[in-house]
This record gives C-alpha cells, structure tokens and sequence, in this order.
C-alpha cells in the first residue's frame, strides 16, 4: 500500500509523493489550477499528473471545472489528444493522469526557433484540422485552443488541456460577466455571447494559432486585452507573413461569424490541394525538459513566487488583467501567469517505436534467402468511377478477392497484383464502408447495394450464382463454416446454404438479444450478447443450429480468438477502456483473468498460442501470456487509431491511418520496419479506420488511405 499523500494547507501539501497509485518524481510545472507532476505507473510508463492545488480542491465550483475538464479528456482521448491514464476528481487534491509527451508546445518551438517553415506549417494546420474534428465528433467544444496547448509530438500536433471545454450538449454554461479564454486566441462570439459558443470558434482559434506559428505573433496585438478584445470582434486580422497557399483558408478561419468558417473537414479537403509538395510526415520536435517554461499568454492562473494565502487579481472567468506587458507584437504576461502554459503542456506520452537500433530477425537465413517477389501495388478503381474508399480484400493461395466502393468484386494475382476479373457496382456508395468479402460454400460472398443485398458470386469468373435482399438485418451477416447466419431485429437467426442460398433452419437462441457470431476456423459459431455487466456466450453448431453450451460472464467481453478448447476475451470497463484479458476452458468451464498493469483504450487484439496481443487507440501495444499470467511487454507506437493488428510467424502486423504498414517482433516488442505513408493527394485522406493487413507465404497485402493494395516481402521489413 502506498504512503499517504500529504494533506492539509501547508507548502508540504503541495508535494504529495502519491496520486492515486502514482508515484510522483517531479515537478513539471505549476500554474493556476494545479501543480503536474512526472510520474510512473507500475509498469513503469512515464505519466504526467495533474494535481489541483489545495486552497481550489475546496471550492466546489472549481471542483465542478475539474470533473469536467476530465470528462472532457476522457471523451476526447485519442490520436490527436493526451490520452487519459487514470483521474480521481473526488480526491482531496483532485488529480489527473495522462501519457507524458516528450515534446515541446508549438509556443515554445516559435519562441526558441522562430516562425515554422510552409510545409510544417501545413502540416501543422492539417494535424489540428484533425484534431479538431475528432473533438467535435466527441460532442466537446475545446474553448481555449491557443499555442501553449498544442505539444508538437513525434507523430504530429497533439491539443491538451481541456480545463475551460464543455460538452456540447452540456447544460453547464458560463455565469454572465463571465469570460473564459485567452483573449488573441478567442472568437468574436466568446466575447459577445460566450453562453452561445460552438465548435467554430475553435476554428477561430486555429487561424489565429497559425498565424503565430507562421509569423511569431497573433493576427491581433495590443497592450490591453481589452483592446484585443475590440480588435477580434470589430477589425480585420494582420496576416502579414502567413504563406500565399494558405492566406485565404486562414483569413476564411478568422471570419467574424461562425457560419462563414470551414469545418474541420473543409480544412482537410482544402489542404490536400494546396500543394503537391504538401509534407505528410511526422514532424520531430526537439525535446522538452521539465525546467522549460512556457512565456504564451493565458488569463488563467497564478504565479507560482505568489505567496499562499494571497491570491491575484483573477483574469480567468472574472475580469481581464490590465498589467500586461508587451515585447514586439508578443503577448507577454508576468512569471505569475506565465507558468500555468507549463501546466498545461505537461500531458501524455508517445514514444516512438522501437528505436533507432532495428534488431534482426528471429531467423537471419530468412531474409538471406533470395526471392523472386517483386513489391507492388494497384488501384481498384472501377473503370470511369471516383477513386473512393478503401479495398477490403481476403486471401487465398493463388487468389487476392477484393471489394470497395464502386468494385462489387475483383480477383487478383497475388504474386504480381495483376488483375484477373473485375465487377463494377453502381449501386456503392462511396461513403459506405464495404465489408470483408467472403469464401463460403465454394462462392465468394460479397455485400452489393450499399450492403442491402448479399450476392455469392462464382470465383473464377465472377458470375452472379445467387443474390438475396439483406437490408432488414442491418449488417447483422455472419459466414461461418458453408453457412450464411442472419439475424433478424426480432434476435430470430435464419442459416443460409452458402453454396445455394437457399434456407437450412431458423430460430432464436434463448437468453441471447441481437447476437453477434465469431468463428475462428474451428467449425464452431460463438455468439455473444454484451451488456455493461454481463456478457452471454454461446456456441452454436452452424449447420443445425443446435447450442452444445452458454455462460454468463462478469463485465463488458469481446472476443479475442478460440482454438484447442480454450476461448479468449478483453474485459472493457464503461469507457471503452481494456482493464483485463480472459482465458476461457471450456471443457472446464473454468474463467482466469489477467489484470493489465495499464489499461489500454479502445483495443483491437489478436491470440498467438497463449499469448494476446492488444493494440490501444492511443497506439500502446502490448503483449500478455495468459497462461503465465503476466505482462510480456509494451511498447509506445505513436501510432494511434490503427488496423487489427494480425500475426505471422514471429512478427505482428498492422497499418495506420496515414497508410504505414508496420512490423513489430512479437518476442520483444521492437520494430523491425514499415513503409511510408500513402496518403495521395487528391484522392487520400486520413481515415478513421482501416482493413487489418493479411500475412501470408512470407508476403504482406495491405490497403491505405490513397485507396491502393500493396504487397511488400515479408522476409526483410527493414528494406520496406
């Protein structure tokens, strides 16, 4: 059991040694609301940790502010984010954990080098027009995007503190004669009617926090932040310095009226065509150290040399401090103000994976065997047609079988990508997101119709064999075995012959609402229903329907993988977060869990023997032997948002939403290679989610966002 942490109001208080479970190493940074700390989890992952100082940890209003500030994180964490570890905001000093990021702000990288050039410039626009948009999505209104919360990571921009945000469908509203921000960063309408603020004034924000990552200063300067205030509500922004190619998107940012600015969305379309040289990758920011401070304005917080007991003059929610003083066209605010931009850029972490030192492979005669497999890849594309969605494919020793929008089905020659049989469906649409195709009953099964029929299609030619309408089942299709398994709103399952189509039984299974079915190639359909507190699995026999056993579970199951008699599930706490894994005897019908030192948010995983590996939306990967019960390893990505990871061999695969398809060394966790990105241009974007890679005969087929299938060699991913 831990220490107990220091309480009461003296200096010591300040300095506790635990949060939670967290030991605290060091001071980061302090500011108005708290101090962070460096800490490390039992697994040993660098954290920084929030903890609010004691004399507001006593105002429930400011409480009030915390819980929301970590909902907020929590609802937001992702790729464009700090993910959140851990928080306790009903402690006696409230605290938060998120991944420690070892990068600098964007205020900091422009103060100690200057504005940044055009192409991380855009970079940088198209990182936070992301990030942007995934907060939005999230239903949170950021409120106070400005240069000291952007951290400059090794995969792109990541936007921190969400002291001041709210959900937008929250009732939590700001008092009258109350004003949040940081007034060169705030939109017109945070002035004049903050109660009726929206997503667009963060696009505000980000026009104006290009413009000081273009020019070194705000498009709005002024000694007073009253003045600025005027100035953002009335006049027009001084532009000079900001690059031609990106002059009018940033001025359309800046429009006085919500309505006239672009979405995220509009900011991701428009960048891709600024230019063909538009830099993609990664930027890699110099290191931060925790004796930094941040010197960006802010109207929160207090100085860290101001004595306890004594508070200043508050510029927060309350009124605007006049003892602002100016260097050039930089806002510069006393010590007392200036730290609380360290507070707030002291959060998450992302390591990059692997490191510079590529180990070599389990077999080093693997990859000094010659091989004639030349890399290569294709576009889809139907003949005439847009250039829209990804190619979901399945493979088979002599035949690649692919679907996306637009294609129905094509056949490839996975030695070469030679197409050898292509379908058009006019009936796509290039929004819909086409599910895997299928080899069943000796046909290849394919969704058609924006997935409102199920066609079974010949293999060598692609000939139509039988189609049936699916659109009542909302997508609720399963193939296993030679079997087609629907099922009905009413949780009735009708099995289809696979080969013919035509009916073989129909019933519910008892106990099970809407259920979803697995297979793992062993013959045998599971069919889950989850509820946050229970999970009911059963299986199935596919051809007759008959049910050879069911369980009730403790908590939220998805099921990993099965074979030999033994299942495996990821138990998933209320917010999506993978707290344990789940080894299931099912001649036993025993249950052990495995607690993972470190939950993982959103997991895809994959079972290897008796090992699962489970891949974070946060890009953390880790490796569990359930059968030792014990963490093998972890390791920090930087690759958030990514595939299903798959394995082969002694290497796990996947791909993220840039397109980069990696290998990871499944003994140690290490990179051993990945391609570059394939965004496109006109035709890529980032997207939210993509096909897991195949492995197969020493070859790897993966798709991307540029809408292309590649295959690279398996044997050398260090040549990739």
């Amino acid at each position: 059991m831990p220490p107990q942490r220091s309480t009461g109001t003296d200096p010591e208080a300040e300095h506790p040694r635990y949060a939670g479970q967290y030991l605290l190493e060091a001071e980061l940074g302090s500011g108005g609301m708290g101090i962070v700390h460096l800490a490390r989890s039992a697994s040993g992952l660098r954290l920084a940790v929030k903890v609010v100082h004691a004399e507001f940890a006593q105002d429930p209003e400011f409480r009030g502010r915390f819980k929301q500030e970590v909902a907020a994180a929590r609802r937001v964490s992702g790729a464009f984010t700090a993910p959140v570890v851990d928080a306790d905001p009903e402690a006696e000093h409230p605290w938060m954990a998120t991944l420690f990021i070892p990068g600098p702000t964007l205020a900091e990288h422009v103060k100690r080098n200057g504005a940044l050039p055009p192409a991380r410039l855009r970079h940088l626009m198209a990182g936070l027009a992301e990030a942007l948009r995934d907060i939005h999505r999230a239903g949170v209104v950021h409120r106070d995007l400005k240069p000291s919360n952007v951290l400059l990571a090794d995969d792109g921009p990541k936007v921190i503190d969400f002291g001041i945000s709210r959900p937008s469908d929250s009732e939590l509203r700001t008092e009258t004669g109350k004003l949040i921000g940081t007034p060169p960063f705030m939109a017109p309408e945070q002035f004049r009617r903050p109660r009726q603020v929206g997503p667009a004034a963060d696009i505000f924000a980000l026009g104006s926090v290009i413009v000081h990552a273009a020019t070194g200063s705000g498009p709005f300067d002024s000694d007073s932040p009253y003045l600025v205030a005027y100035q953002v509500v009335h006049d027009e922004p001084d532009l000079t310095g900001v690059p031609d190619d990106l002059l009018d998107l940033v001025a359309r940012c800046l429009a006085k009226e919500p309505e006239d600015r672009p979405t995220p969305d509009d900011l991701m379309t428009a960048l891709r065509s600024v230019s063909a040289s538009y830099d993609t990758q990664a930027f890699i920011p110099e290191q931060r150290t925790g004796n930094e401070r941040e010197s960006a304005p802010s109207v929160k917080g207090r100085s860290p040399e101001q004595p306890k007991g004594e508070r200043p003059e508050r510029t927060d929610d309350r009124t605007h401090s006049a003892a602002v003083k100016r260097s050039g066209r930089r806002w510069r605010l006393p010590a007392a103000i200036a730290a609380v931009a360290v507070l707030a850029a002291a959060f998450g972490a992302f390591a990059l994976l692997g490191g510079s030192d590529t180990p070599a492979p389990e077999n080093p005669d693997e990859t000094q065997t010659k091989s004639s497999f030349q890399p290569w890849d294709v576009d889809l594309s139907a003949p005439g047609a847009k250039a829209d969605g990804l190619p979901q494919c399945t493979y088979t020793p002599r035949t690649l079988y692919c679907v996306r929008p637009g294609v129905l089905a094509a056949a490839l020659d996975p030695a070469d990508g030679k197409v050898l049989w292509s379908r058009s469906d006019t009936g796509h649409a290039s929004t819909y997101s086409t599910p895997v195709p299928v080899l069943s009953g000796g046909l290849l099964q394919v969704a058609s119709r924006n997935g409102k029929r199920l066609t079974a299609l010949d293999p060598a030619t692609g000939t139509t064999r039988w189609s049936r309408d699916i659109a009542r089942y909302d997508g609720r299709v399963a193939h296993i075995g030679g079997v087609v398994l629907l099922t009905g709103r009413d949780s009735k399952i009708i099995a289809l012959d696979a080969a013919t189509g035509k009916e073989k039984w129909r019933h519910t299974i008892p106990g099970l609402h809407l259920p979803q079915f697995q297979t793992y190639g062993d013959g045998v359909a599971y069919a889950l229903t989850v509820d946050v507190n229970e999970t009911r699995v059963a299986a199935v026999d596919p051809e007759t329907g008959a049910m050879s056993w069911q369980r009730h579970m403790d908590g939220a199951m998805s099921l990993v993988g099965a074979h030999d008699g033994t299942i495996w599930f990821t138990s998933t706490t209320i917010d999506q977060y993978t707290a344990s894994v789940v080894r299931y005897d099912v001649a036993n019908r025993t249950t052990h869990r495995v607690a993972l030192p470190l939950p993982q948010p959103q997991t895809q995983a994959v079972v290897r023997g008796d090992t699962v590996y489970l891949l974070g939306s946060d890009g953390s990967l880790v490796a569990v032997d359930t059968k030792a019960s014990h963490q093998l390893w972890r390791t920090e990505t930087s690759v958030s948002k990514a595939s299903a990871p798959v394995v082969a061999g002694q290497r796990l695969y996947f791909t993220g939403v840039d397109g980069r398809l990696l290998a990871v060394d499944t003994s140690r966790g290490t990179l051993l290679g990945q391609t570059k990105a394939r965004l496109g241009n006109d035709r890529g974007s980032l997207v939210s989610a993509l096909p897991a890679p195949l492995a197969a005969d020493n070859k790897v087929y993966s798709t991307a966002p540029d809408g292309s299938l590649f295959a690279v060699d398996a044997r050398d991913p260090s040549a990739w």
